[in-house]
């Protein structure tokens, strides 16, 4: 049987406004439209994670606990990501060495914006449905 390589586990943090907008990231590395989030690190608890990130990327601190919206699998990249829906507690949207540009969102706008595997995300997190999506993808599209 051929080895296998591990999966890897990444947050995402869906930041709702008072109009009911989420606040996404304009990626530097691809130009993609996302919400916030990346990689756990070896050690980091996944909430620690996850206000990590999107302090990082958007320079706004979440509070604490986030409500879980949807795990995703990337088929092919072999990620699988925890969707939270957040509510911001502190600071203002700023760009940064990951980020190029952010913008509060319609829903209308994510799904303009987002490639359907992450424009999903933040649509699972604006519904906040219970019990959250369990949903897979191909990077870009849901399978």
């Amino acid at each position: 049987m051929p080895m296998e390589r591990p999966h890897s586990v990444s947050v995402a943090g869906v930041i709702v406004d008072d109009t009911g907008r989420a606040l996404l990231i304009r990626r530097r590395d691809n130009g993609h439209w996302e919400p916030p989030g990346g990689v756990l690190e070896a050690g980091e608890t996944i909430p620690d994670a996850l206000q990590r990130e999107v302090l990082e990327e958007t320079g706004i601190k979440i509070a604490l606990p986030a409500t879980l919206t949807g795990v995703y699998k990337n088929m092919t990249g072999l990620i699988v990501s925890l969707v939270f829906r957040c509510e911001a507690i502190d600071g203002q949207p700023v760009t940064g060495d990951e980020t190029s540009a952010l913008r509060w969102a319609t829903r209308d706008e994510v799904t303009e914006l987002a490639d359907e595997a992450y424009a999903i995300r933040v649509l699972d997190a604006l519904d906040a449905a219970s019990p959250p999506a369990v949903r897979a993808h191909d990077g870009v599209k849901l399978i």
